[in-house]
């Protein structure tokens, strides 16, 4: 992975991340928002210290690690990814609870839009914060979006380590034994 300077880094600031999706997936994951590593080189998640691509592998969602520079495989696999909010920050705490809600309705479109059978949201503060639901808990959810079901799953942020990398794949495989059955 190339070394970025945080100058380079900085210039990333705000940049728009495209999604990887397509129509009628078996999972769309929705991150909170692009970071400035993901925004710098273009693919989702790629902070070093990010374990979704480890959790996605060790839960049996994809047969190899994937780096984040093959995030398009995913959809081989009937997974995609997008985010609650576009603009890239350094920090989620950067953005707004307005950008929040608005997240949560332009995911709302999409998602009725793409018709994938399950949302995963990585994040349950985020998915509180987008959708306006204050109790919900990491796990499915009763809300549905059209046909899509939902399922909340931990922020797999290196920043959020009472959740490790075991306890991430094991939710993880949760949703995919989930998603496997319909």
């Amino acid at each position: 992975m190339s070394r970025f300077t945080q100058e380079e880094l900085e210039a990333a600031r705000d940049r728009l991340v495209p999604d990887v999706v397509a129509d009628g997936l078996r999972v769309l994951f929705c991150g909170i928002n692009p970071g400035l590593m993901t925004a710098a080189t273009g693919h989702h998640f790629a902070r070093p210290g990010n374990r979704f691509w480890p959790a996605l592998h060790r839960s049996g969602f994809t047969p190899r690690l994937l780096p984040p520079s093959e995030q398009r495989e995913l959809l081989s696999y009937g997974l995609g990814i997008t985010n609650v909010v576009a603009r890239a920050t350094a920090r989620a705490d950067e953005l707004t609870a307005e950008e929040y809600r608005e997240g949560g309705r332009e995911l709302a479109v999409k998602v009725a839009r793409l018709r994938p059978r399950w949302l995963a949201v990585l994040g349950v503060t985020a998915y509180r914060a987008a959708f306006d639901d204050r109790n919900a808990k990491v796990g499915p959810q009763v809300r549905t979006i059209g046909e899509s079901r939902v399922w909340v799953l931990p922020n797999p942020s290196g920043l959020n380590a009472h959740w490790t990398l075991a306890t991430l794949a094991e939710e993880f495989a949760r949703l995919r034994e989930a998603a496997e059955q319909g």
